[in-house]
């Protein structure tokens, strides 16, 4: 059987988790083990009535061929254009109740109902939690969050490629939205052309930080940028599900001296930590290099450094700290990162004269080091006569 993910990798993280059985929930979690299916109708939104769309994926360890998928009642638009691999497809849940039930049908076929399963715990409807409880009294439940994640931590080939794309397209749409926007035009409508100029691409926009001048505020708003003072544009756009993180500059006519420095000094940061981004080196000592140069920084104390990984979501394994504004444990700072992770770095300075200074970029880790798609338009961008069309 020709599996879209890493069946080895799948089955140890199960093993680790004395997990017998794994039931994925999460859109995120389906369309990787699912070679990248999502099902159209409910790609944005997924209220169903007085209930939600629910597909479950649920594969058993070391036995692929007993897997079984349970997607909604109309699903059969989406599946008949993209096969999935799962043997038994059931299209017939139009509630989370209903998938519930299905799931426990599905293991009671197989005799399974009693062994250890793995749950997306975080993301299961509680009535859907409480069918598998009631009607699985022998289940052991386990979380599989650190599962999937482990899974999705190394990017297949196809993978990257979205991640390529996503990251190329959103740094383009920038430059674009950079050379058209001019001092006068409000943080709303400079987002909204951001935004227009990522669907234009084929991206999906997520959301966009926006600060001007020396406000702190990042959120789209009816704030003027003013000739002057800078622009930086934060933003997750996505690409067939995968993100690209990135953020970049721009100013309102010439930049003063110490905009010159300060973008200077995050660049010297960014560049740094990259000499930490190969196979095999600890996944903690990109912070150790983030630390290293910020000491070396005239404006240290307004900067922050953060390294994440991303994929089909903004902060995912590998998790290189435990210090970030979202909290959650280092649990990949001593391990080794390897080929097909993707990480975002970013260094922010917040400059009470100038602003939010900030870059943020993709790496891919490969077999002898990094790449970093849409690693253009570093400096500062300015708006363009005709606004560059």
């Amino acid at each position: 059987m020709d599996l879209p993910f890493d069946q080895s990798r799948m089955d140890a993280l199960m093993d680790n988790s004395g997990a017998e059985a794994m039931i994925a929930t999460t859109r995120v979690s389906i369309q990787h083990l699912l070679g990248g299916y999502r099902y159209f109708f409910f790609a944005n939104f997924d209220a169903i009535g007085v209930s939600r769309y629910l597909p479950a994926l649920v594969y058993f360890k070391g036995a692929p061929e007993k897997s079984f998928y349970v997607g909604c009642g109309n699903e059969e638009w989406g599946t008949s254009v993209f096969p999935l691999w799962v043997p038994d497809v059931r299209h017939l849940s139009w509630s989370s109740v209903d998938t519930a039930h299905s799931i426990v049908d599905g293991l009671r076929e197989r005799g399974l109902e009693g062994t250890t399963i793995a749950l997306e715990k975080a993301f299961l409807p509680f009535d859907a939690g409480e069918v598998l409880r009631t009607e699985l009294p022998g289940a052991t439940f386990v979380d599989a969050h650190p599962i999937l994640e482990g899974v999705r931590a190394v990017k297949s080939a196809q993978e990257l490629d979205l991640v390529r794309t996503a990251s190329i397209g959103i740094i383009d749409s920038m430059a674009a939205t950079f050379a058209a926007s001019r001092p006068g035009e409000t943080k709303a409508e400079i987002v909204e052309r951001f935004r227009r100029e990522q669907t234009d691409r084929g991206l999906v926009f997520d959301y966009c930080l926006v600060s001007c001048g020396n406000e702190f505020n990042r959120a789209p708003s009816s704030r003027v940028w003013q000739e002057g003072e800078l622009l930086s544009l934060d933003s997750g756009g996505m690409y067939q599900g995968y993100i690209g993180d990135l953020a970049r500059m721009a100013v309102a006519g010439e930049p003063t001296g110490l905009m010159r420095d300060l973008l200077a000094e995050v660049e010297m940061v960014q560049q740094s930590v990259r000499a930490a981004v190969a196979p095999g080196r600890r996944g903690g000592d990109v912070f150790a290099l983030a630390d290293k140069a910020l000491a070396e920084c005239p404006h240290a104390s307004e900067m922050f450094f953060v390294g994440h990984g991303m994929g089909l979501i903004t902060h995912e394994a590998p998790r290189l700290t435990g210090t970030g504004p979202v909290p959650y444990p280092a649990d990949h700072a001593e391990a080794a990162l390897e080929p097909g992770m993707v990480l975002s770095l970013e260094t922010t300075l917040s400059n009470p004269e100038v602003g939010i200074v900030k870059l943020e970029d993709t790496l891919i880790v490969t077999e002898d080091g990094w790449e970093a798609p849409g690693d253009e338009a570093r400096g500062w961008n300015r708006p363009l006569p005709g606004g560059g069309r």
